[in-house]
């Protein structure tokens, strides 16, 4: 994993636990946080169009997203042009995600995976390198 990666991170009541722990895990990594900071019910829409802009804007490296279901924030997420959020539940998934898909917005679902695992596939998505070639051609043809 690079040194010094900058990450915007987001999440709803669901992600909320799993977000603080993420928080604390990487000390190599500088985090954007962009809530929810309470696991009171919260809209996901609201994070992750903040952590998607972040992206997109180029003033972080990746995103990361966490909801109940991560189906929510990486819809959310996927409708901003520049962004390829992969939903991801396993570090197997993760890695054609960042591999063939340059996705640069990991979703996690919550409800659905232990926060060993969460780590992991992290972990994974921030190690595995864009191939490019043939991939190329077909990530240039995902954006409207």
């Amino acid at each position: 994993m690079k040194v010094g990666l900058k990450i915007a991170i987001g999440a709803d009541h669901a992600g909320y636990e799993y977000k603080q722990a993420i928080l604390g895990m990487f000390d190599d990594i500088t985090f954007t946080d962009h809530g929810t900071d309470s696991p009171e019910s919260a809209d996901y829409p609201d994070f992750a169009h903040a952590v998607a802009s972040d992206v997109e804007a180029g003033k972080v490296d990746f995103g990361i997203l966490l909801c109940g279901s991560a189906n929510g924030v990486a819809m959310t997420a996927n409708k901003h042009q520049g962004i390829r959020a992969a939903l991801c539940w396993k570090e197997e998934v993760a890695i054609p995600a960042r591999t063939h898909n340059d996705a640069n917005v990991l979703c996690i679902p919550a409800r659905h995976v232990s926060i060993e695992d969460a780590k992991a596939i992290i972990v994974r998505f921030l190690t595995e390198e864009f191939e490019g070639g043939r991939h190329a051609r077909r990530v240039g043809k995902i954006s409207c």
